[in-house]
């Protein structure tokens, strides 16, 4: 049956709901060029005011889904496990978790993205290391996963066409922000990807998509439907991203921290962190383990093998950890230290992602260049104590480091006579 996109902006626009069949002929004609980017825009704005119902945004998923190639994973034995992050600042979560899990047999069969303006993405981390190759055919992807149990490869363009558009579109329409366009757009190419099993961590806060907890549950809530109603076992844990993960942010020096936390080194409670998200995509898989069990995989070499085994098997050379765990290497190093004795009570997440962006770390466009070097690391986090001259925080740079920037970095932070205590799972979603 064929339609006029005019009709169907017209009936969006005044709260109707659509059929499958209706979403089925507006994704496929926009992918072929009937439908202009005019009128797929007007849709958007309609369904960003008018909203989607649980059908429709399931229907618009596997619209999408089916709008490119779907990877067929079920030549690897056992069940598949993925993970995807809605963004953040300094998260290298995939970095230890993706080997981590590999190592108790588990295979990670992962497609991850880059980063864009304050968020930083996992294979511009990657990429860091000296050779990684972030590009492998589905074959070659696959294979990797049967010999080593873990692979994290580039999203291929073949895969989920009409997000691709749609998104590029959303983007410039200020249509971005609206829970089923974002479940769809998430969901189309975890399904498309091919594993069984997908592990959602939805951020929330300062320096994450989703400002408010009710509004993180509402989409974990819709993607994790999403996931079993097509016979993909999925959970969502929804995390605090109202200051950065861990301590450092940018590229190199978020693969060190990673490389550490990988050898048992990190503090505690961030290995704590890890661990839990680990137990929760060991129990998709079917596997059965205690924390103290998955934090051992982090001490005695099995995480790290695992990630040495992917940095080999993608081209990446493994010697050069030792000056990937060296000293960043710029021109400018800048250390801000505590005016005022107390405690860090907030360091925004948001305002300190722009800052390693404008130190060169991240890209204000898809066309900027990233340098590796460039990033801040924290010396303290929220609920540390200081005094006054303590180190806070470094920033790294090829660029000049100007007053203003220093003063950006230090009007998200803040301390205070009264200590705060944050956690970083505040609910799971399953």
């Amino acid at each position: 049956m064929s339609y006029r996109m005019v009709d169907l902006i017209q009936k969006k626009r005044e709260g109707g709901a659509f059929s499958k069949p209706e979403i089925n002929w507006i994704i496929e004609n926009y992918v072929s060029g009937a439908v202009p980017d005019y009128q797929m825009s007007a849709l958007a704005m309609a369904i960003y005011f008018k909203g989607m119902t649980t059908e429709e945004t399931a229907a618009l998923t596997m619209a999408m889904v089916h709008s490119g190639k779907e990877f067929d994973l079920s030549s690897i034995a056992g069940v598949k496990v993925d993970k995807h992050s809605t963004g953040g600042v300094g998260d290298k979560v995939t970095l230890i978790l993706a080997p981590l899990v590999a190592s108790f047999g588990v295979p990670v069969a992962k497609m991850s993205g880059r980063g864009l303006g304050h968020t930083g993405g996992t294979l511009d981390k990657l990429e860091s290391i000296p050779g990684f190759n972030i590009e492998k055919t589905e074959a070659g992807f696959i294979e990797q996963v049967k010999e080593t149990g873990i692979a994290v490869i580039g999203q291929s363009d073949e895969l989920v066409k009409a997000d691709k558009l749609l998104y590029a579109l959303r983007d410039v329409t200020a249509t971005v922000d609206i829970i089923p366009l974002i479940a769809s757009s998430v969901m189309s190419k975890k399904i498309a990807a091919g594993s069984d099993a997908i592990l959602l961590d939805v951020t929330v806060g300062d320096g994450a998509f989703m400002k408010s907890v009710e509004d993180a549950r509402v989409l974990a809530r819709t993607m994790v439907d999403l996931g079993r109603s097509v016979g993909r076992e999925t959970v969502a844990v929804i995390t605090n991203m109202s200051q950065p993960l861990g301590f450092a942010i940018g590229n190199r020096n978020e693969i060190t921290e990673a490389v550490q936390t990988l050898k048992g080194q990190a503090p505690q409670a961030f290995q704590e962190f890890i661990a839990e998200l680990a137990q929760i995509m060991l129990q998709l898989a079917g596997v059965e383990k205690t924390i103290p069990e998955i934090l051992e995989h982090l001490h005695n070499g099995a995480a790290y093998a695992k990630f040495v085994a992917m940095v080999k098997a993608q081209g990446g050379d493994p010697s050069a950890f030792e000056n990937l765990t060296a000293p960043l290497k710029v021109k400018n190093t800048l250390e801000i230290r505590a005016d005022k004795a107390g405690f860090i009570s907030c360091e925004k997440a948001l305002g300190i992602g722009i800052v390693a962006m404008k130190l060169g770390a991240g890209r204000a466009t898809k066309a900027d260049k990233i340098d590796f070097e460039a990033g801040v690391t924290l010396a303290k986090k929220v609920g540390d104590a200081v005094a006054v001259g303590d180190l806070i925080a470094t920033l790294y740079s090829n660029q000049a480091i100007t007053e203003e920037l220093v003063r950006e970095f230090t009007d998200n932070l803040v301390i205070s006579d009264e200590q705060v205590h944050q956690k970083e799972i505040l609910e799971i979603v399953r």
